[in-house]
């Protein structure tokens, strides 16, 4: 799909786009940008890359996780949904799910073209989905590509409301538990420079719902992808839903399961009982 394109210097600063995009809309009526967002010829900070593998648990490498280029363009996702043709918030969206396809190793010291744009707006019970496809490429090579897709409430769509795809989720005791600490909101703020105080602020937290800071869904989607880097090859589909907040600190069961060539995850419950996350890694 070919759209005009807003090409930017660097990844914009999030905090100003964060804050713009805080500012409730006039209109009821869900509108997205017609435009893409695209930063050319950009080289990621390598010290930020390598704190990140850190903070995710991903082993130190001269290639980068996937979610690591989702991390690069989300800055695009928070520019475009606070461009003023835009109805659509990020701030108060619901991440509900995220694929995205590595196409082939990418160096840590590649130079890269982002680009992300906002697609396939459809009617849901409690307001609109909106896509945010991303793409990474080196030279003209399509390196990495994704998809974010957000529930935002409060705005109307024409139409028969959507359903959202659910990745299937069976009980089953967990393989591992990790323990989540209260100042891990803070730490991947750092390495992700995503500023919503929901993950770090108790006061914020509260005002949208939540009795205590939520770590991001995006730590969580990289924290499986890490416990399972040593089974991934070199490249692969992975898709995600992500079915409940995950409140810290706290504690939760990590397992994993093969069938066929698709690899399956949950981040659950410490009992294993209700997920937080589930996975699918096509291979």
């Amino acid at each position: 799909m070919t759209v005009a394109a807003q090409t930017l210097n660097a990844p914009p600063a999030m905090g100003p786009a964060f804050a713009h995009a805080l500012l409730p809309s006039r209109s009821h009526t869900a509108r997205i940008p017609a435009h893409a967002a695209v930063v050319q010829d950009w080289t990621p900070d390598p010290a930020r890359l390598a704190e990140y593998s850190r903070v995710c648990g991903f082993t130190l490498r001269s290639t980068v996780p996937p979610t690591w280029l989702h991390v690069l363009t989300f800055p695009l996702h928070v520019h475009l949904l606070g461009d003023r043709s835009s109805s659509v918030r990020l701030v108060g969206a619901v991440h509900v799910s995220n694929e995205m396809t590595l196409h082939r190793p990418v160096g840590a010291t590649e130079r890269l073209t982002l680009e992300v744009r906002a697609d396939h707006l459809r009617r849901h019970a409690k307001g609109a989905l909106v896509d945010l496809v991303g793409q990474i490429r080196v030279d003209d090579e399509v390196v990495w590509d994704g998809v974010s897709t957000y529930l935002a409430r409060g705005v109307e769509v024409a139409g028969e409301p959507a359903k959202m795809p659910h990745l299937g989720f069976e009980p089953g005791m967990p393989q591992g538990r990790w323990r989540l600490p209260a100042d891990l909101g803070r730490r991947y703020r750092s390495v992700s420079h995503d500023p919503n105080p929901i993950h770090t602020s108790r006061v914020m937290a509260r005002a949208f719902g939540f009795p205590r800071p939520v770590i991001h869904g995006m730590w969580t989607h990289a924290r499986a992808l890490a416990a399972l880097e040593q089974r991934l090859p070199e490249s692969y589909t992975v898709r995600v839903g992500f079915a409940k907040p995950l409140l810290l600190p706290g504690t939760v069961g990590f397992r994993a399961y093969e069938d066929d060539d698709v690899l399956h995850a949950a981040v659950t419950s410490r009992d294993g009982a209700r997920p937080y996350m589930v996975m699918e890694i096509d291979r």
